[in-house]
């Protein structure tokens, strides 16, 4: 006994709300099983300690339910009153609950599985590349390796502007000290794209392209009789007056009815994907008739939430969506709805960062047919986890009086800015 109140008290006189003895309650979400995922294999019954009985009211619909309504108390033998629904007697918008869906003027019975700014896909790129039906190329395009290796098409004392852009964005860009990731992020991606349109004296064919924010993109299309959109406000945009060429040649696009797309079975391709029931079937890339710069060009993800924060292939599966979506709204513009392999491909380039990493993507729609698992597929070609620095310190790490780390950039990658150079040439030059 001794023993066990010594155990229930802590150092100085204070209870312990926690006992050392016992079993451990689990803590967290359950795990994902197949079974919780996709429900059990066709024709196989739930078991016992999963199928509810269904209410008394339901097995014998001509009973009434006796309650405990007049009684002053529980009785436990007797079902639970439901109240009714209390009146106000005058509408108060603060409390109001809002139409049913079925009431809804956009409502339809079937449902939409939706991929907006917030998705995280579960599986990353391998869902992403089956819900585009995609095949991926572990490498950039030669078009754009031949741009990064031209030293003609680099800056002036480059490495030195860069570093000087990474430490206004780490260093200077807040009065805080310690700058917080969603804050640098964005200032770093902003700095590159300035030193990117200095080349315009050397190519002015970069004045024709206009940088846009905050629009919304809607492509809507069918995967084996899923019914799938993409929509909503995703990162900056580059748009220019001419589309970019296409990247694979024509034997190549014929030669991807060969490939088999990777399945995750018995995982859904869905899952992580927002199912609902209101919603427009549209195809809009965000832009009236009739703006100048119609093309879409890159498209750029900076990390700027605190709240959401995504894995590097969480983030790689959200470029590849909304590069898909962009160029399926720009297709379905030109070509119509009706599902064909498109005459000229159409190509469009991300960039994702949070500040220290980059990925890199191009996207090359061939198709809009994307029902069947069968025939041409997409092209894309991903380069992940570019460094372009490994850390940045305000202050010096010091150990027992002696510097270990001093202040300042460390491990500067030169290269990773130059793709990012090249990726802003590509279809200028």
């Amino acid at each position: 006994m001794q023993a066990l109140r010594a155990s229930c008290w802590a150092r100085g006189g204070q209870r312990r709300t926690k006992f050392t003895y016992g079993p451990r309650r689990p803590r967290g979400p359950p795990p994902r099983s197949p079974w919780a995922v996709r429900g059990p294999p066709p024709g196989q019954q739930l078991p016992w300690y999963l199928q509810k009985p269904p209410p008394l009211r339901e097995q014998l619909p001509e009973l009434d339910v006796v309650t405990y309504e007049g009684k002053l108390h529980r009785v436990p033998w007797l079902a639970r009153p439901q109240p009714a629904a209390w009146e106000r007697g005058w509408h108060d918008p603060r409390h109001d609950p809002g139409p049913r869906l079925e009431d809804m003027p956009g409502y339809k019975p079937r449902p939409c599985h939706v991929c907006h700014q917030r998705t995280r896909l579960l599986e990353g790129v391998k869902q992403a590349l089956w819900l585009t039906k995609t095949k991926l190329i572990e490498s950039l395009p030669l078009q754009i390796l031949s741009i990064m290796n031209d030293t003609a098409n680099q800056l002036e004392n480059q490495d030195e502007r860069v570093n000087h852009a990474i430490s206004h964005a780490c260093f200077w860009s807040s009065s805080e000290e310690d700058i917080p990731e969603e804050t640098y992020s964005p200032v770093l991606l902003e700095d590159l794209l300035h030193l990117c349109r200095t080349m315009t004296t050397k190519y002015p064919s970069l004045a024709n392209r206009m940088m846009a924010r905050d629009y919304r993109v809607s492509a809507t299309w069918e995967r084996e009789s899923t019914l799938l959109q993409v929509r909503g406000i995703n990162g900056k945009i580059l748009n220019a007056m001419k589309p970019l060429e296409p990247i694979a040649s024509k034997d190549e696009i014929l030669a991807t009815e060969n490939h088999i797309l990777e399945t995750f079975y018995p995982i859904a391709p869905t899952i992580d994907l927002q199912e609902v029931n209101v919603y427009e079937t549209k195809n809009d890339t965000g832009f009236q008739d009739g703006y100048p710069y119609p093309h879409l060009h890159s498209v750029y993800f900076a990390r700027c939430d605190s709240y959401l924060k995504m894995r590097p292939e969480q983030l790689r599966a959200k470029m590849l969506m909304f590069a898909f979506g962009n160029a399926m709204a720009k297709a379905k513009t030109l070509y119509g709805d009706e599902p064909r392999v498109l005459e000229k491909p159409i190509v469009v380039q991300s960039i994702g960062t949070d500040g220290k990493c980059f990925q890199f993507l191009v996207f090359q729609l061939n198709t809009t047919d994307l029902d069947s698992s069968h025939g041409v597929k997409n092209l894309a070609w991903l380069d992940a986890d570019q460094l372009l620095y490994e850390d940045a310190r305000s202050r010096p790490e010091i150990k027992k009086k002696v510097v270990v780390v001093p202040a300042g950039i460390h491990g500067y990658q030169p290269d990773t800015f130059k793709k990012f150079l090249a990726f802003y040439l590509h279809g200028a030059m």
